[in-house]
């Protein structure tokens, strides 16, 4: 049965009408056509799906749509203002922190959801936050160096 869900989509108010138990990765992939979050396991595990709900990472293979109703919904597309990277973003790039880049949006947002609870994060911090993004292109040292860089870029270069 079709329901309306209405929400922000990277800043937009966005109203869909639609079966709501689909899931928001097909949605945001299919109907928005925003291809940022990848399909990877299907099973939350990979974090390739993750986009931001309310600031929190979420699995979007795992996550209807209807619980999306009346809230923000951010993708890696969205986190860039006026052209310009975000620093999490910028970071990435910085420090050639993807390989292939298939988890890359994953990653980027599971770091800013970090970065938002928490600005200053030890390595061990970042490590165990960053746990559930898997990179099978081995590049989990510049995707560490590149969540402290961007930390320090947010608190205005202070460690």
């Amino acid at each position: 049965m079709k329901e309306v869900v209405e929400f922000q989509l990277n800043g937009r108010a966005t109203t869909l009408t639609l079966d709501a138990d689909r899931l928001l990765l097909w949605v945001l992939r299919t109907d928005l056509a925003l291809t940022g979050a990848k399909y990877g396991c299907g099973a939350g595990l990979c974090g390739a799906c993750t986009v931001l709900v309310d600031g929190e990472a979420v699995r979007s293979c795992m996550f209807p749509v209807r619980e999306v109703q009346g809230k923000e919904v951010t993708t890696v597309e969205g986190l860039a203002s006026d052209a310009v990277l975000h620093p999490v973003q910028q970071a990435f790039v910085e420090h050639d922190a993807m390989q292939c880049g298939f988890c890359t949006s994953g990653m980027i947002l599971s770091a800013y959801s970090l970065l938002r609870r928490n600005s200053n994060p030890s390595g061990d911090q970042i490590i165990a936050h960053m746990e559930g993004n898997l990179c099978r292109c081995g590049s989990h040292k510049r995707v560490l160096e590149a969540i402290q860089t961007a930390s320090r870029k947010m608190n205005g270069g202070r460690p």
